[in-house]
This record gives C-alpha cells, structure tokens and sequence, in this order.
C-alpha cells in the first residue's frame, strides 16, 4: 500500500517527539532503540526497492488545500528511494553514533528531538510530489539545522554560526518559493509528476528565466555554491553528529536533489546547462584549495563536501547520460564514505581532545577499529580501487571525455578537484593513525571509541569496499535514480571496476599520483594557513555576509530610532504621510482626479456654515486655552449636525447633537484636571504638521468629490429604503440600518464602549481606593 510513504514519515517524527521520554528512562540505550525508526523506515522503503527498479511509481496523495492546488502528496521514483534510503539508513547509524558521542550530556533528550525532526523532515521534503509540500519540508530542515548547529548554545560562536546557516539559506528559500509560484502558474499545477511532464511549456514561457534563477537561488544556498558557500564550513560548530549527518547524506544534499528532481522541467537549456557547470566547477576548484589550509579535521571534511557538491552540480549542468550516471554513482559513494570519516573525526576528537592534524598521529595502534574505517573510508573518497569511490571517479572522467572545445575546462575542474580532494582525505583519514606516535603532546590520553560511535563508520567503510567489488548490487538502484533525473525510461547501466586501459584510467593515475604528492607536502600549506586566511579573508564572501548583515542592522536601528520615538506625535505623523503618499501615487497612476461639480446645489446658508466650521478647526488646532479648543471644537460637531438637518437627516442630526454634547461635558470634566496647554514643538514641526494636515484634507476632500461620482452599481440607498419595511417592519431606514441590518456591527460598537467603559471605571476605583487609603 503507499500509505508506507506516509508510514516511515510517522516513524520518525513520531520518535522525535517521544525522544525526550525514552532518554529520561533509559539514557544508556536511548539511542539504540530510537534507532529503530530511521531503521523501520529504511526497511519499508527498499522493501520496494524491486517495483521502482521496473520502472514503476508509488506515490500517496490526500487532498488538502484543493482551491490552491496543494495536495499531500509523497511520490517514490528512483532518485526519491536513493535519497530516502540515505537519509533514513546512515541516520539510523547517525543516532547510535550519537549516543555514545553525546553520552551523559544533559540535554541527549532534546538533541534527539531536534535530530530526528530534522531526519523526518529530511525524508519528506526528499518523498514530496508537491511544490508546496515540498517546500515545507525545505524550511522544517531549515529550522531544525539552525536548532542542531547551534545546539551549544551557551557559545556565542555557535549562536552566531547557526544564525548565519539559517539567515543564508532562508533567503534562498523565500526565492526558490518565488520561483515555485512562477512553475505553477505556468504548468497550472505544484505537482511535481505533472510539471515534469510539462518541460516543453516551462521552457517556452517567457518567465522561465526568473523561474530558473529563483529556483536556483534556493538550490545554491541550500548546497552551499559560490558565492554562498561559506556558511558550510561555519556549520562545523555543531557537534559531530550533526556534521556528519548535514554533510553525507542530508541538507546540504537537498539542494543537490532540488535541481535533480527538477531537471526534466527546467534542464535542456544552455542557461540551465551553463549555469550549473560555471558555479559547480568554481565551487569545487575553490573549497579544495582552501581545503589544503586547514589543519582542523572537521574543516577539512568540510571542504571536502563544498568541493563534492559543486562536483554533483557541474555533473548536473553538463547533463549528458553519462555525466548524469556519474553524478549519481559519486553521490552514492561520497554518502557512504564522508559519513564514515566525520565519525572518524568526532571520535579521534572525542579521544584525544584535539582535531587538530599537527598534532595527530600514530593513533592506529591505541585506535585500531577507528584506524581501520577511516582507512577504508580514505582510500575509497581518494577514488583508489577496489573502492566504491573509484567507480564513481571514473564515471565522472568518462563523462568529461567526452566534452569537446571550451568544455574540456570541466574535465580540467574534475580533475584537479579529484587530486586535490585525494589530498585531503588522505589528511583527514589516513594522517591522524599513522607516523610516529605523538600521543603524550595531546590533550587527552588516546583509546579506542565505543562500540556505538566505530560501528557506523565501519558499517560505512565496508560498505564502500563491498560495493566497489560487487557493484552490480546498486545497479538496480542507480538506474531508476538516473531515469528520474533525465526523465525518461529506465536505462540498463553496467558498472564496473576494470574498462581496460584507457584515458579515464589515465587521468586516475595522475589523480593518484598527484594527491599523493600533495599529500606528503601538506605540511608547507599548514605553515602558511593562518597567513592565507588572514589576507582573503578580507574579500571573501563571509565577510561580505557580515557587512550586509552589520548594515543590515544598522538601517534597523536607525529606522526605530526615527519612526519608534515613543511620542503619539510622530506616529500619527509618519501614517499620515504614508497614507498621503499612497493616495498621489494611486492617483497619478489610476486615470487622475476628474470630476463634475453642480454648484447649482450649494447655497450661501451651507457656504457659510462650512466657512465657519474651518474657521472654528483652525482655532482648535492653534488655541492655547482648553475651553476655548472645547468650544471650537463644539462648533464644528454642531455644525455637521446642522448639516444632517439641512439635507434631510433628522435622525442624525439628533444623534450626532447628543454625542457632541456628551462629548463636550465630557471633556470639559477632564481638562479642569489637566496642566496648561505647552508648546512643545518648535515653529518649523508645526508648520510642516500643517502642511501635511492640510494636503491631506485637501486630498480627502478631493476623492470624496471623485467617489460621488463614480457609480459601478444602482444606489444602494434604494435597496435599503425597500428593504426596510417588508423586512425589519420600520419605516425609519437609519435606524433599521443600525438595529437589524448592521446589528452585529453596532453590538461590536456597544462591546467596545462598554468594555472602555469598564476600563475607566477600574482605573478611577483604584485611584480613589489609594486616595482613601492614604487619607485613613
């Protein structure tokens, strides 16, 4: 049934939510049994691993929001299984690994939950068949990445790391959104079956660039490509469990996997092609030559995997079948042994007290088992055989082979990328074990990690080494991966460790032979790392980051020093001149002013009755006594009144005649209690109050003068005045207005006054409350 997809959604979630629980009664094997959903979850989705090897597609749906076209909806295809069973199976070792990482800390509890929210949310964006959902999924990962990379809060340096991960990839989120909204107002559907099938129209649109460069805006920042590659790195901040899992299989991967799943839409063009190869290419060069100058072993891992993900981009820009079967065979492989590395690393840090790679080695003889995974791991990311890894990097050479003219500069980028990155897996999983013994120098005496954090990466590093003797073991798994990406049929691919001696065989010799040379000079680029970081630094693209974050700031604090000044004053002002400046522009920009006035209705009785009403507004505004503002202001409501009566509106004449009358007494009562009027404005303030206020009026007075001209429909007032007596049996239409027609409109009035009035009435029976206290 599909409802599995929905299932292994539940698993985890639900053991995220029940995380804090279990590790509160059982801290020592927490992670074990929460591992079980991850793992539950892994064993539903392979078990039709069969029926998407034939071509087949399961997928889930359940109607949601059918008037926005948004469905639940989960789709298994080839790639939606290879991602899935990545995310689900390596975060089942993640978890284990964990609990002997995090054993004893006092908050193990929540970071399962933000782990396993992370894995769930992972698993779904990887399973969704909407754009929407889709995105949900995006920003859920988004949430619980800043939770995991910040998870040492107490560090400001993780605060600020994991701020700057989720400020960095929740802006190209909102631009993906932008770009989602595009694709389903061109296909007229989020779904992504559907828009897969709907290329040609994407591609003929003349909105398909915006559509490519948002989409690509959200793919690039959540994948780390230039120029937003420098938060990945900065991610290093979380613990080691967390790296391992963001950097092998998961949320850098995501963006990897957008561009993937959307290529038969988007891809076939050379602004798709050009794009992803340029960025890609430049991405890689550049993370593994600044990989080559650092000395922390998690920093290293990092560039390793910026360099590895612009790689999978490149792959995905040249987007032949060959450079597609490369992609995903290296995606595969880099999963399998990056995670095992990163293992590694948290578990020589978690024994000695360092990564730091001056100081490590000769650990294999009190580390054998870590010894032997990163070994394993080392050797298959350095792509040697009879490694996984080295299959993949001969795809990537017999795909770049191929290129001809100004694209052989790709085979150039793959392959020094390829010895750079053998380089620095040899310094990450090879360095740390072997040499002379340097064990009395580090901070902690070395010993073998427990069982729970050696059995993933040996689990992993095996892995590689299995597959890479038997690949024929993914091939049903590769092949409807590699179908979903170009959609078309499922291809036959054979993978193989021996093609003879030819050129990509070549190229893998110089790869070896050069990152072994590098490998053995690292220490003359570890001499020379702080200098070098210190002169880019300056230019690079963190420090733009934090320039337009400082601004950032800066404009927002300048902006609340300007329009929060806590003065009722400046507030009305500021919504006054919005409010006018959003009038002239809607007037400018909708057909102007034009309208006829009859001036045959006004007479000199009104003329001057309105001439006296401003006359008696201005001496409100510049009184300087209170009873003289009362009573111009008096003036004016008994004007408007007489108003009422003069055009046939006895009702409210009478209405507004007691109101104003209240009103008046009213005030009168409080501003005997009040200090003397002040002038607290200079002359200038007022004077420009005045102009505001009276441009205002002026272009109120003016779109009244339009909107009575204006008649989309029969009046109203007839309808009313018909209505009234057959329906509400009164023939007063005012007040058949106010009582039946809006009567909930006046009960909402009614609230509001009684419930002012309540209020005056507490705050006067506390002020006499205090005054009779203070008296007795």
């Amino acid at each position: 049934m599909p409802s599995f997809l929905l299932t292994s959604l539940l698993l985890i979630f639900g053991a995220s939510f029940l995380a804090s629980w279990i590790c509160g009664r059982c801290s020592d094997k927490c992670g074990w049994l929460l591992s079980l959903a991850p793992f539950g979850a892994f064993a539903l989705l392979a078990s039709h691993a069969g029926t998407i090897a034939d071509g087949s597609v399961v997928a889930y749906h359940v109607d949601w929001f059918s008037a926005l076209d948004c469905a639940f909806s989960l789709r298994l295809d080839g790639l939606a299984l290879l991602m899935g069973l990545l995310v689900t199976g390596i975060g089942g070792l993640i978890v284990i690994y964990a609990s002997g990482y995090m054993h004893g800390h006092p908050l193990l509890g929540r970071f399962y939950l933000y782990l396993l929210s992370f894995m769930g949310a992972m698993l779904g964006l990887v399973l969704s068949d909407n754009l929407i959902v889709l995105f949900i999924f995006w920003e859920l990962t988004s949430i619980t990445s800043y939770l995991l990379i910040g998870f040492n809060h107490e560090q400001k340096e993780s605060r600020w790391k994991a701020l700057q991960a989720l400020l960095t990839t929740g802006l190209g989120a909102m631009a993906m959104l932008a770009g989602f909204i595009f694709i389903g107002g061109v296909s007229g559907s989020f779904s992504l079956t559907e828009i897969n099938a709907m290329g040609d129209v994407l591609r003929e649109s003349p909105f398909y660039l915006a559509m490519v460069l948002l989409v690509l805006g959200g793919a690039f920042t959540k994948s780390a490509q230039v120029p937003f590659h420098f938060w990945l790195p900065n991610a290093m901040a979380a613990p080691t469990p967390v790296s391992a899992y963001l950097h092998s299989a998961t949320m850098v991967k995501a963006g990897i996997f957008l561009m993937a799943a959307l290529n038969p839409a988007l891809g076939g063009t050379e602004l798709w092609g050009n794009t992803l190869s340029i960025f890609g290419s430049v991405t890689l060069l550049l993370a593994v030559v600044l990989g080559l100058f650092q000395k922390d072993l998690k920093a290293i891992l990092a560039y390793t995997t910026l360099g590895v993900l612009g790689l999978l981009t490149m792959l995905l820009g040249i987007g032949t079948d060959y450079a597609i079967k490369a992609m995903v065979g290296f995606l595969l492989g880099h999963a399998l042994y990056k995670a095992a590395l990163f293992m590694v690393a948290g578990s020589v840090d978690h024994e000695t007290g360092t990564r730091d790679v001056t100081l490590l080695r000769g650990l294999r003889g009190l580390m054998p088992i870590t010894a032997f995974a990163g070994g394993l791991a080392a050797l298959s990311m350095s792509g040697l055989p009879p490694f996984f890894g080295f299959i993949g990097k001969e795809l990537i050479y017999k795909a770049s082979v191929k290129l001809e003219g100004l694209e052989l500069y790709f085979l150039l980028a793959a392959f020094i990328g390829n010895f750079l990155m053998m380089a620095l897996a040899l310094k990450a999983g090879i360095g740390p074990f072997f040499g002379k013994s340097n064990h009395l120098a580090l901070p902690k005496k070395p010993h073998e990690a427990p069982p729970a954090m050696w059995l993933g990466p040996v689990v992993l590093g095996v892995g590689g080494l299995v597959l890479g003797l038997f690949p024929f073991l993914v091939t049903g798994l590769l092949a409807p991966t590699i179908a979903s990406i170009l959609g078309g049929p499922v291809p036959v691919i054979k993978l193989e460790l021996w093609h003879g001696f030819n050129l990509p065989l070549l190229l893998s010799v110089f790869t070896v032979a050069g990152g072994y040379a590098l490998y053995t000079i690292r220490g003359k680029f570890w001499a020379v790392a702080d200098q070098v970081r210190a002169a880019i630094r300056p230019w690079g693209a963190e420090a733009m980051y934090e320039r337009i974050f400082n601004a950032t700031i800066w404009l927002s604090k300048a902006q609340t020093r300007r329009l929060q000044t806590g003065r009722l004053h400046d507030y009305v002002f500021m919504i006054v001149l919005v409010t006018v400046g959003f009038l002239v522009w809607a007037i400018l920009n909708f057909g102007g002013l034009q309208f006829d006035i009859d001036w045959s209705e006004f007479d000199l009785i009104m003329m001057g009755l309105v001439v006296i009403m401003v006359i008696s507004a201005f001496v409100a505004v510049t009184a300087t006594a209170y009873m003289t503002v009362l009573v111009a202001l008096g003036t004016v409501g008994f004007g408007v009144a007489l108003i009422f009566v003069y055009y046939g509106a006895p009702d409210l004449a009478i209405t507004q005649l007691l109101v104003e009358t209240l009103t008046v007494v009213l005030f009168m009562y409080v501003v005997l209690r009040l200090p003397p009027l002040k002038t607290i404005s200079s002359k200038m303030m007022r004077v420009r109050d005045a102009i505001l206020a009276s441009t205002f009026g002026f272009l109120m007075m003016l779109l009244v003068l339009k909107a009575v001209n204006i008649q989309f429909n029969h009046a109203i007032s007839d309808k009313l005045a018909a209505m009234s007596y057959p329906e509400a049996k009164g023939k007063n239409v005012v007040n058949v207005i106010l009582v039946d027609f809006r009567a909930l409109d006046t009960l909402g009035e009614i609230t509001v006054i009684a419930a002012a009035a309540l209020g005056i009435a507490a705050l006067v029976s506390v002020k006499f409350k205090k005054r009779k206290e203070g008296t007795s």
